[in-house]
């Protein structure tokens, strides 16, 4: 059952090493480059190229801890990836663990989908923040308000209008019905685990072992 999910090829920013002069005016962007956006069914987050040779789903959630260890492994791959056109990733948060008092999963998702609803995210950015995201929790807590995770957003280079709307709060999805619509997807690939995190491969209609030190690796070169 691939589930092709659609990404804008897009915009960028260049980084520049060494300079040895100052220029003048705004910088150039990349439209090579690879952007986020909201899947096509509302509810998942597509960092990468739609014709990206390898596409995964990630089903994550802001407080679990496995979901840190996932990032804390592979993030900097998954972005290397990205960022080459090679990987496409969408991620598919569930707040199953918030609480009534702080919605805090609830909170980080929506920051999510604030910086893929601009249309405008570098995916390598998006995976940046990712990682910022899951590297820094407070599970069963409070967790970070906005302005903090909009620092967050800025420093892993997503744009300002990105880092303005999470620290506004503006809303961008219905979290109850992201982690229903995402339950019942993870339900589909997984009905024996439906567990975060789980990763599933669009290419084979897989779930891929994650418990495979090297997965990511194996992945990519068997495309």
């Amino acid at each position: 059952m691939r589930r092709m999910m659609a990404v804008l090829t897009g915009l960028t920013l260049l980084a520049g090493v060494g300079c040895t002069k100052q220029i003048q005016g705004s910088a150039e962007a990349d439209p090579d480059a690879p952007l986020t956006q909201v899947s096509e069914d509302g509810y998942g987050l597509t960092a990468g190229f739609a014709d990206a040779p390898v596409q995964i789903e990630i089903f994550a959630e802001p407080q679990c801890t496995h979901c840190a260890d996932l990032q804390r492994d592979v993030g900097d791959g998954l972005a290397h990836y990205i960022g080459l056109g090679q990987l496409a990733v969408t991620y598919r948060p569930m707040t199953f663990l918030d609480t009534a008092d702080f919605g805090y999963s609830a909170r980080v998702s929506n920051a999510l989908f604030v910086a893929a609803s601009k249309r405008n995210s570098p995916a390598v950015a998006f995976q940046a923040f990712v990682e910022a995201l899951w590297a820094d929790q407070d599970p069963s807590g409070r967790g970070p308000d906005d302005d903090e995770i909009a620092q967050k957003a800025d420093a892993a280079g997503l744009p300002g209008d990105v880092v303005e709307g999470i620290a506004r709060g503006e809303t961008a999805v219905d979290a109850v019905e992201m982690d229903a619509a995402n339950y019942d997807l993870l339900y589909l690939v997984d009905p024996m685990y439906t567990g975060t995190p789980t990763v599933y491969n669009l290419d084979t209609d897989e779930t891929v072992d994650i418990y495979d030190a090297d997965w990511l690796d194996k992945l990519m070169s068997s495309a």
